[in-house]
């Protein structure tokens, strides 16, 4: 059994910690794991992506083009940048709450309408899931959140091979105890969002 997560974002959104979070969740239920990240400009809002090899055989932390059966796309516009990476079986959590780039907010260049964005990833894959992630973590207490949100999506997924109480239990063990609440309350809305 193999499972490649391929997790998309900009700097500052938690994709890293995501990694570590389901990296951890993976491992302590016993299963191999690989992992893998690039990020350029991450401290100033540019492109991260993180890939996580879920799998007997594990040895590599990379993957082939094609080859994720997830991606997690905590930013709509880097989620279509990264739409190579899955093929027609992938699930697709995609969260739908912008992060403009400095190009938009000075008026530069115009971000894409979310309806377009959904739209390509419905030509690569039927299976997307969308949500309002940072939307989402607001109601539990506070936007940064977000990617607590997002992983318990991750959690919550069709086919995804790690058990909730696994990933709960990665994710409160890898924050800050002040931000342990707020995080599993994230986590649980994210998780029942997609149950809904």
């Amino acid at each position: 059994m193999k499972y490649v997560v391929q997790i998309v974002g900009v700097g500052g959104q938690g994709v890293l910690l995501a990694s570590m979070v389901l990296g951890s969740a993976a491992m302590n239920s016993g299963r191999n794991v690989a992992m893998s990240e690039v990020h350029g400009m991450a401290q100033r809002g540019g492109s991260v992506i993180s890939t996580l090899r879920i799998g007997d055989n594990v040895v590599s932390p990379l993957a082939s083009e094609g080859e994720a059966d997830m991606i997690l796309g905590f930013e709509p516009a880097e989620t279509c940048r990264n739409l190579t990476l899955g093929n027609k079986d992938t699930v697709v959590v995609m969260n739908l709450d912008p992060v403009y780039p400095p190009t938009v907010t000075a008026g530069l260049s115009k971000y894409p309408e979310i309806s377009e964005m959904t739209a390509a990833v419905a030509k690569v894959t039927s299976n997307l899931i969308s949500i309002g992630a940072t939307s989402i973590a607001e109601k539990a207490g506070k936007s940064v959140a977000a990617n607590a949100v997002m992983i318990g999506a991750a959690a919550a997924a069709k086919g995804f091979p790690i058990p909730k109480d696994a990933v709960r239990a990665s994710l409160l063990s890898l924050v800050p105890e002040k931000f342990r609440d707020l995080n599993e309350k994230a986590f649980d809305m994210g998780y029942e969002a997609m149950n809904k």
